[in-house]
C-alpha cells in the first residue's frame, strides 16, 4: 500500500490550461491522458520520480458524469474553483480493502491519445465523497503501463497537508497514513470548513514548491 498520486480538479479554464499551470510551477510536462468513460471525465497527467503523479480532471458534459460518484465528485470540485481533490493509495489487491469496507470495486479505463488503454479497479469514491480528507484506492491491471512510466524528472511529493483527523484516515486504511509511504511527510490540520487535501509540497531541484 503506497501513495499513487494526488488528484486536481480543473479550474474555470479547463483541464489543460489548468495542468499546463501546474507543470510550470512545479517544473514537469503535462501529458494529455485522454477520456473515461465509464466517469465521464478526462485528465491530463503530470508524471513524478518515485512512480507517482498529479492527475488533473475534469467532467465531460456526458450522461457517465452525472451517474459515476467520480464524475459528480470532480463537477462539484470544480464548480467550487478547482483545487486539490484528494490522494491516492495504490494496492496489488482490492480484496483484502472490499471486505474490510463492505463495498465493491469499480472497473476503470482510460485511452491515451497514442491508443494504448490503461486499465484498473478504484474503490472508495464515496468515501471521498462523504468525507474529503479519506483517500480512495486504486490497483493497476496486470500488463497496464503506470501514468508515470515516461517521467524524464526529479521532481518528487515531499509532503501531504490534510484538514482532517489522523485517526480517522488510520481507520480508513487499516493503518496510519505515514504508512503509506517512507519519502512523503503528513501533515494533519484541525479543518475549518470542509476537511480534505489542502496542499501538497514538491521537492524539485530549484527547491520546495507548494500548491
Amino acid at each position: 500500500m503506497r501513495v499513487d498520486h494526488v488528484v486536481y480538479a480543473a479550474e474555470h479554464d479547463g483541464v489543460h490550461a489548468t495542468a499546463e499551470r501546474l507543470a510550470k510551477l512545479i517544473g514537469v510536462r503535462a501529458v494529455d491522458g485522454g477520456v473515461h468513460p465509464r466517469f465521464g471525465t478526462r485528465n491530463v497527467i503530470l508524471p513524478l520520480a518515485h512512480e507517482r503523479y498529479v492527475e488533473v480532471v475534469e467532467v465531460l458534459d456526458h450522461p457517465a458524469s452525472d451517474k459515476a460518484p467520480f464524475g459528480q465528485v470532480v463537477r462539484a470540485r470544480s464548480e467550487a474553483g478547482g483545487g486539490w481533490l484528494g490522494w491516492v493509495v495504490r494496492v496489488d489487491d482490492l480484496a483484502p480493502q472490499e471486505k474490510r469496507l463492505g463495498r465493491q470495486a469499480v472497473q476503470g479505463n482510460r485511452h491515451r491519445p497514442d491508443g494504448v488503454e490503461l486499465r484498473w479497479k478504484q474503490l472508495g469514491i464515496r468515501g471521498l465523497q462523504a468525507d474529503p480528507q479519506l483517500p480512495f484506492f486504486i490497483a493497476w491491471e496486470d500488463g497496464t503501463p503506470h501514468p508515470s512510466e515516461d517521467a524524464d524528472t526529479e521532481v518528487t511529493i515531499e509532503s501531504l497537508t490534510i484538514a482532517g483527523d489522523p485517526e480517522r484516515v488510520r481507520d480508513w486504511l487499516g493503518l496510519p497514513a505515514d504508512s503509506t509511504s517512507s519519502v512523503i511527510d503528513f501533515s494533519f490540520v484541525a479543518p475549518h470548513g470542509t476537511p480534505g487535501l489542502m496542499a501538497v509540497t514538491f521537492d524539485t531541484p530549484q527547491g520546495e514548491v507548494t500548491v
